[in-house]
């Protein structure tokens, strides 16, 4: 029969017969081209064109079904691999998934498949197995399957656990023999089996060098790698070498992944040496231009957000400078200055911290050694009512809302008079909109006037450490921001704003929706803020939405009436975010129906200028121009005309002149020497402040209230204490964290110990431990905890002492890995590299280790492994190191103190600021946790970025009631002692993104993790909260540990 002339074009061989020093799996299973050989047992033959089940079997509840089928040329034509019900197809040189054409590297949730060497490798993410392939003219050469575990024990196909009898006729063929000769060493009784394999592989194949030789090598490669026949084999058998693209030039056993200027260091954990294309020693692959050249590294170019810059070429954004060296940004200090944002009650610090205020009152939102800025919210909605400005004590200006029109009418008049200069502020409407205030000491202010006021504060440079209030103190450390008005960091961001309150203060803004219909309009309406293609997508890369977005819905959710109003507020803030960045997003408020009608001829400007376009500007020099701060909108003449007093936009000619005597219409006049009159006024004495009278306002500053209040207080040189008794100052009580202390009592807290004194917290450093933690599906807090998303198929670097061009130590590296619903995440692999000695890796519940050579762990006891409860402790007490797996998906990374500023990664760079922590390779910082994230791709093996992300909450909206009802739990009286040491609110929403699944595996792994994040944090601030229950994370989750456990 014919079909006994074709052979199946795969060969299968045993781990056992290769060499032991290149085996690092208790048990690998190969497969390649040529025979068959199964996983166990003795190999075989079979010619045939019909498709064939290579193998099948199910693994943790995970199908896997490998067929093959061979063309005429004894070639494979078509490989399908199906895994978990995702099929790929391989043929005709192309590789299809799920009828689809894919580019390599290709990603999914189940699966990634790239270059290795000269091959194509699929490595599945569900089970321990990965495919690979090498295309030639015609189809595939040679195919492997490896398995790194011994697998159940119902596998079928041609690799399953039996043997078939092969059907082919025996051939001697003269250049098997001559090939084996060289052999005997390494073969020895092994070779006449060997050569019946191969006269039985070759047979009326002669001719075909790709079926040949694909044998050769596999026969080859048993020999080991240091076997002199490397140098012959290709002579001997008329086999010619790989031909390989551009610059790179083959070699039979080099690095599976080749150098390259994203990666010119690449470190490989685990990796076989393979047949490979490579550069010339000296070069790497330049991977940012096609071609396939290779180039120095110093030659190498730069990319940033999908540009590609030449070594020397520079980057300037408006807030910093960055020069390309190597293939690596060199980025100067940020220089843009501080600037603190009132908008609604969401407060962003100048530090760049932000959260929201609790209760509708009045707060210190910024104080100096000169100035004291505070602010009132409207009792009716959750808006300012009134900005004030203090300058060296003396009440300079107020803004206040429901006096405008007499004070500060919102008119066009308003614009053409007020320019309130005096010896240290100058007060004038910059639009129709903002207020600007410039002082003499280099403090600016915005004042956003209309629809609602916002206040935006930029601190004078060189007061750095002197200030405090809401704003916190602009020194670039966002973990001191939260310091009250009494001395101490709180970690509760209500304890510290009530703590900068004026009088009395009732917690009293919602910190949810409770207007369904509201809610609905704000979820809509405020997804333009996130819309890829959208008005706003032009800033996306500068500046993420996410804070944007949440702070439309609960500002447009918690709004009166007007909801569009409101809606447009909202939006604002985004577009100014992006306007002081520089970018300019377009005409938005037309697309989003925000317009605005201005008076009479004047005109809409979203960069409006007050400097010379008044006709009062024109009698001499216009102070107005003498400030530069950020843009801002709103209506003012159009160029070439001027403001004048009836509130028209006028040609220069028709202005009238203005001098000290008043105003002269246009024309030829002569005015007289006249001076104009002056009103002093002196107050007499300045009025007794009855609110000094506690020991709470003993640091704030005097209330802007002039007037006594009648009551009883305590005697002159004493005061009410927290208790409501009458103490002397060296008496005065503390407050942290809503408990009262004693004078002299101390407290510990965020790597400090304070004492009370006088009403005040006096508190001394100690070098602070780093942590940072990552669960679920992908919330990341960093060593100086930033929070942010970011969920890739890839691994990627959490966090490394190689930065910069430092040689580093160690290394942890994390990966996904994907429910049965592939859009979650069920468990993390990790694999942590310490010091060049010893790999652990931490999968699928437990740990495996691999030495380097020379090194063992009786003579250096480098790392100590612990398991308490269900979660696995490695501890490098000689490096300060601590990693934490709770055998699922979340890690907690601990630090040293000495490892501040020395690290890098999706961990951050432990500074103590977290508005740098998005750093990528080298020094630039981005915006986006997307493009961050894939920065920290690991190089081995390659892998595609992540260009969108779609959250569980997004995708499964009809879910989203049920996460938020459960995880209310976080902000309900069970955790209750806890919500003043650890702000519940970015526990809440994580957990909420995690519960987003209707699958119930997802759904509560999700919650449980979330929830259990938070109870660790409470823990670390010692409290203790027993909020598992036979019902709830029971059974799912193990119980959390103290994190004071010392271990032997």
């Amino acid at each position: 029969m014919s079909s006994q002339r074709w052979m199946l074009a795969v060969y299968f061989s045993l781990a056992s017969v290769m060499s032991s020093a290149t085996v690092h799996h208790e048990s690998v299973k190969r497969l390649l081209f040529g025979v068959v050989q199964p996983f166990n047992g003795s190999g075989y033959y079979v010619r045939s064109n019909c498709p064939f089940t290579l193998t099948r079997f199910t693994h943790n509840r995970v199908e896997c079904d490998i067929t093959t089928r061979r063309g005429d040329s004894g070639l494979l034509v078509q490989v399908e691999i199906i895994i978990n019900k995702v099929r790929t197809v391989v043929q005709n040189g192309s590789i299809l998934v799920e009828k689809k054409s894919v580019s390599l590297p290709y990603d999914h949730t189940y699966q990634h498949i790239f270059q290795y060497g000269i091959y194509t490798k699929l490595k599945s993410s569900l089970l321990p197995l990965s495919v690979t392939w090498h295309n030639v003219p015609g189809g595939i050469d040679t195919l492997r399957v490896e398995l790194e575990q011994e697998l159940s024990t119902d596998m079928t196909g041609l690799c399953g656990k039996h043997n078939v009898p092969g059907t082919t006729a025996i051939v001697v063929v003269l250049i098997c023999r001559l090939f084996f000769s060289y052999t005997l060493d390494c073969l020895q009784a092994r070779l006449p089996h060997y050569v019946q394999l191969c006269e039985e592989n070759i047979y009326s194949y002669e001719n075909s060098e790709y079926i040949s030789c694909a044998f050769f090598k596999e026969v080859v490669q048993q020999c080991g790698n240091n076997s002199y026949i490397w140098n012959i084999w290709r002579s001997s058998t008329r086999c010619t070498p790989h031909s390989c693209p551009g610059d790179l030039l083959h070699v039979e056993q080099g690095d599976p992944f080749v150098p390259s200027c994203s990666n010119p260091n690449p470190r490989f954990s685990n990796q076989e040496l393979t047949s490979s294309c490579v550069c010339p020693k000296g070069t790497v692959l330049n991977d940012h231009a096609d071609g396939f050249h290779c180039v120095n590294v110093s030659s190498c170019p730069c990319v940033f957000d999908g540009s590609s810059y030449v070594t020397g070429d520079t980057r300037n954004t408006k807030c910093q400078s960055c020069v390309c060296e190597g293939g690596k940004w060199r980025c100067s200090d940020n220089f843009c200055p501080a600037r603190c944002l009132i908008e609604g009650h969401f407060v962003t610090t100048f530090d760049g911290k932000q959260y929201i205020v609790p209760g509708k009152c009045t707060y210190v939102v910024s104080q100096g050694l000169n100035w004291i800025i505070t602010i009132q919210f409207s009792e009716k909605a959750v808006s300012l009512k009134t900005v004030v400005l203090q300058l060296f004590q003396v009440q300079t200006k107020e803004y206040h809302k429901s006096n405008l029109t007499k004070c500060c009418p919102s008119s066009t008049e308003s614009l053409a008079n007020l320019c309130h200069p005096s010896d240290h502020a100058l007060v004038f409407w910059q639009s129709s909109m903002y207020v600007q205030v410039q002082t003499s000491f280099g403090m600016k202010i915005q004042v956003q006037m209309s629809p609602e006021i916002q206040l935006y504060i930029t601190p004078p440079r060189n007061h750095t450490g002197i200030i405090s209030g809401l704003c916190g103190d602009s020194n670039n450390d966002t973990t001191d921001d939260f310091t009250t008005s009494s001395g101490i960091i709180e970690n509760s961001p209500q304890q510290f704003a009530l703590s900068w309150t004026v009088g009395t203060c009732a917690v009293n803004i919602p910190p949810t929706c409770s207007n369904t219909d509201n809610e609905i309009f704000a979820d809509e309406k405020c997804s333009l803020l996130n819309h890829p293609t959208g008005i706003f997508a032009k800033c996306h890369s500068h500046i993420p939405t996410d804070q944007f977005h949440t702070a439309c819905i609960q500002r447009t959710c918690n709004c009166g009436s007007n909801l569009q109003q409101c809606l447009c507020v909202a939006l604002g803030s985004y577009a100014k975010a992006c306007a002081v960045l520089g970018v300019a997003v377009g005409d938005w408020r037309k697309a989003t129906n925000c317009t605005l009608k201005c008076q009479k001829n004047q005109e809409f400007s979203y960069d409006m200028l007050a400097c010379n376009h008044t006709c009062r500007s024109l009698s001499g020099p216009d102070p107005r121009c003498w400030v530069d701060d950020a843009p801002v909108e709103g209506c003012g003449c159009p160029e070439g005309t001027h403001l004048n007093q009836g509130h028209l936009c006028t040609p220069k000619a028709l202005c009238v002149c203005h001098h000290y005597g008043g105003t002269t219409p246009p024309g030829r006049v002569v005015i007289d020497g006249r001076q104009n009159g002056k009103v002093c006024v002196h107050c007499s004495e300045f009025p007794v402040n009855t609110a000094q009278k506690t020991c709470d306002s003993l640091r704030k500053p005097l209330s802007a209230s002039t007037t006594c209040e009648s009551g009883c207080y305590c005697p002159h040189d004493q005061y009410e204490d927290h208790r409501g008794n009458c103490v002397s100052l060296d008496n005065c009580t503390c407050v942290y964290s809503g408990k009262v202390f004693s004078a002299g009592q101390h407290v510990k807290t965020n790597c400090k110990t304070c004492v009370c004194g006088q009403g005040q917290w006096h508190c001394r450093d100690e070098p602070c431990p780093g942590k940072c933690q990552v669960y679920g599906n992908g919330h990341y807090q960093t060593f100086d905890s930033k929070w942010f998303r970011f969920d890739g198929h890839c691994q990627y670097t959490l966090v490394e002492d190689y930065c910069g061009n430092r040689n580093g130590t160690f290394s942890v590296r994390v990966e996904s890995v994907p429910c049965c619903d592939e859009a979650l995440t069920c468990s993390r692999s990790i694999v942590l590299d310490l010091q060049g000695l010893v790999t652990l890796t931490l999968s699928d519940m437990r740990v495996t280790r691999r030495l380097q050579k020379g090194w063992t762990m009786q003579e250096d006891s480098l790392y100590t492994t612990h398991t308490v409860g269900l979660y696995i402790i490695i501890s490098v007490p000689s490096r300060g190191i601590t990693l934490i797996w709770d055998k699922h998906t979340r890690i907690t990374m601990e630090l040293h103190p000495n490892w501040r500023n020395k690290v890098c990664g999706l961990c951050g760079n432990f500074d103590s600021n977290e508005m740098n922590d998005l750093q990528i390779s080298g020094s630039a910082v981005v915006s986006s946790p997307m493009a961050f994230g894939n920065s920290w791709k690991a190089a081995t093996p390659p892998c595609s970025d992540v260009t969108t992300e779609i959250f569980p909450c997004e995708r499964n909206s009809y879910c989203s009631a049920w996460a938020q009802r459960r995880c209310l739990i976080i902000a309900s009286d069970t955790f209750k002692d806890c919500h003043l040491k650890v702000d519940p609110e970015p526990y809440y929403h994580a957990c909420v993104q995690e519960s987003c699944s209707c699958e119930f595996e997802g759904k509560f792994l999700g919650f449980c993790t979330a929830v259990a994040a938070y109870a660790e944090a409470c823990s670390d601030q010692d409290v203790c909260v027993k909020w598992r229950t036979p019902d709830l994370c029971r059974k799912l989750r193990p119980p959390f540990f103290p994190r004071n456990v010392s271990f032997t």
